[in-house]
């Protein structure tokens, strides 16, 4: 089958730093075409992923969420997919299904919700489940939303050539994440001081909020066993991760998935992380990781995580999180969507 990708304007695909949605559909794309699937990726000029590329802006549009921006880009996406004349549209933006989906009515559109909740999100995610199959990244989140009509969930998968198992050797604690209260960077730096183990950071920083929080909550508590290493691009996240004798991921709100909580799995680095969102979908309390109520939950979990085995957690990314497997649900979800235009039904099973 010939399957359209809408990635969103914000990022290029794979990105080059923070990116948790373009790098999953950086994956399913090369995923598609390994099985034996022809793929149009509609994203930025900048993009890098090794398929066809169509783009109407050359370089990832800023600021980020500009709703005006999302509509142009999403209307030329849909544009080109009709020109491309693909079987399936997978888009992964937020407006795209609303704005683009007339052009390309004879063809199957289905959308990944990649956002966490707000009111507007729900209005306008409840509106396009109404029109096209949306599928879910976690059960939690799908749970989050009981009057939008998901019609799966799949999680996300990571390239697990490319996180390879590392030997946690670092003596540190590692913190991946953006620049926000609700990710926890001042909790991750409170428990490791606590412990006694020093932190490693990198974030995504660059939207005027991430920046204030910065100066004003963190950059105060940087100092003697805390480092911030900026924005670290893929090979540094992944040997940042590698050599981590754990992942403190003391998120503050209900996250839809977490893919770095899988990157570092598939890095043999176990992770802790507040039982929050999708967290419990993908770490296994006492194997994986530990999760962590409150803050003195995280400093006793420090204090515990040299007893868990590298290997499993490594073996559970493979198992469960892997980038192929991520590409045979889609596979079967698109089978599913074409026959089933092809004879004329409209509901799709919801497993």
């Amino acid at each position: 089958m010939k399957v359209g990708l809408v990635a969103p304007p914000w990022v290029p695909v794979p990105p080059t730093g923070y990116g948790g949605t373009e790098a999953v559909v950086d994956l399913l794309a090369r995923g598609l075409v390994a099985a034996g699937h022809e793929v149009v990726l509609f994203t930025v000029g900048e993009s890098t992923c090794p398929v066809p590329r169509r783009w109407l802006n050359q370089t990832a549009v800023e600021p980020m969420g500009s709703g005006t921006a999302e509509a142009a880009h999403v209307l030329a996406a849909y544009e080109a997919m009709d020109r491309e004349a693909v079987d399936v549209v997978h888009d992964h933006t937020a407006l795209g299904p609303l704005l683009g989906r007339a052009s390309t009515a004879s063809r199957v559109v289905v959308t990944t919700s990649h956002l966490g909740y707000t009111p507007d999100v729900l209005r306008v995610l409840e509106a396009t489940s109404r029109l096209v199959p949306v599928v879910a990244i976690s059960h939690a989140q799908r749970a989050a939303a009981p009057h939008v009509r998901f019609t799966r969930v799949i999680h996300h998968g990571v390239d697990l050539e490319r996180y390879q198992p590392g030997p946690g050797n670092g003596g540190y604690v590692a913190f991946l994440g953006r620049m926000s209260p609700d990710k926890g960077p001042d909790r991750a730096i409170e428990a490791a001081r606590r412990v006694g183990l020093p932190l490693v950071m990198s974030a995504k920083m660059r939207a005027a909020d991430e920046l204030e929080f910065f100066e004003q909550r963190i950059r105060p508590l940087l100092g003697p066993g805390v480092e911030f290493a900026g924005e670290l691009d893929g090979p540094g996240r992944t040997e940042l991760l590698r050599g981590a004798i754990a992942l403190l991921d003391p998120i503050r709100w209900a996250e839809p998935f977490g893919l770095v909580m899988v990157e570092a799995l598939a890095c043999g680095t176990p992770v802790l992380v507040s039982p929050l969102g999708a967290a419990p979908e993908i770490v296994d309390d006492g194997v994986t990781g530990f999760l962590c109520a409150d803050d003195d939950a995280f400093v006793a979990a420090l204090a515990r995580v040299g007893s868990l085995d590298r290997g499993a957690c490594r073996a559970a990314a493979a198992e469960r999180f892997s980038g192929e497997g991520m590409t045979r649900a889609h596979v079967a979800l698109y089978s599913e969507l074409l026959a089933r235009r092809t004879i004329g039904l409209t509901e799709v099973s919801q497993p």
